[in-house]
């Protein structure tokens, strides 16, 4: 992110700073008040005829996911003695081995657009896996079989961080002694997922890279603890988040580490799923935002690899 646009932020991140500093549990109430976003079918499936290159909105994901000539399966991992994790697993068409990389759900859950984001990274040459970490939670389904979102917000606010990160983890093992996969993982995540992603870089060392999307930024004591690089995507018009930038930019920065954020002008919270939204600048926003994720996890997690 440019100085000015860090400027840009700081008065807002100082002026709620306190309200939206994350916490060291999993927080309770990050993103709780959410309903699940509308889709304009229509509109959603003009942008998506525009740029296929893009993950799916949420309304045209079912027909992509449909379509996909790409290898996808449900697996169960075991990631303790007493649970396990229900994973979504998308294999990439390419000759040589792939790194993986997780895909971590927003407050509804492995719904079946977080399942199109990993059908997207596996187009773009990478072992997506989109762990659903409600799995223990025994979320309903609603009429699309997807987990009911409101079952969903509620269970979210009752994981506890440790077993996210040990689970998440335990998924990236998992995935890393596929035959087809490299011995590198990374992790990208939306909303609360980019929170968790953001955290995971704190929590977990191997880890190689993290993108965040719109997630809120850890506290900046414990970003010494960081060894990832982390790429932060964030939409101009969400200021909840946004405020929680600048002083993760600056601690980073005085730390050493390498953390890349940017904020796209007039793009709402949630843009990569709602293409359709924000009179065009969310798109605008994901044809920026996913070309950087797929260059930064082949730029850390397969260095060397000729361009795609």
């Amino acid at each position: 992110m440019s100085s000015p646009l860090v400027r840009a932020l700081l008065v807002p991140a100082l002026l709620l700073g306190a309200a939206c500093a994350p916490r060291a549990t999993v927080a309770p109430d990050d993103h709780a008040g959410h309903a699940m976003p509308a889709a304009d079918t229509a509109r959603a499936s003009a942008v998506a005829a525009l740029d296929p290159t893009l993950p799916a909105g949420a309304a045209e994901v079912r027909a992509r996911l449909a379509a996909s000539p790409r290898h996808g399966e449900w697996a169960t991992v075991r990631t303790g003695p007493a649970d396990s994790v229900r994973a979504w697993v998308v294999y990439p068409e390419r000759a040589d081995r792939a790194p993986v990389v997780l895909v971590v759900h927003e407050i509804f859950g492995a719904s079946d657009w977080i399942r199109g984001v990993a059908d997207q990274l596996a187009a773009d040459g990478f072992i997506a896996i989109a762990p659903d970490l409600l799995t223990m939670k025994r979320v309903p389904a609603g009429p699309t079989g997807e987990p009911d979102p409101d079952s969903a917000r509620v269970a979210i606010q009752t994981l506890a961080a440790d077993d996210v990160h040990r689970q998440l983890r335990a998924v990236a093992d998992y995935g890393m002694a596929l035959p087809a996969a490299l011995p590198t993982y990374g992790i990208v995540g939306f909303c609360w997922g980019g929170s968790t992603s953001f955290a995971h870089a704190v929590r977990v060392r191997g880890l190689g890279a993290s993108v965040v999307y719109y997630g809120a930024s850890p506290a900046t004591a414990q970003l010494t603890a960081v060894t990832a690089p982390v790429l932060g995507l964030y939409g101009g018009n969400d200021a909840r988040v946004n405020a929680t930038v600048p002083a993760a930019d600056s601690a980073m920065k005085a730390l050493g580490k390498t953390y890349e954020p940017h904020v796209f002008p007039g793009a709402g919270h949630g843009f990569l799923r709602q293409q359709d939204g924000q009179a065009g600048a969310n798109l605008a926003a994901s044809r920026q935002a996913w070309p950087l994720t797929v260059a930064w996890f082949r730029r850390y997690l397969e260095p060397g690899a000729a361009p795609r």
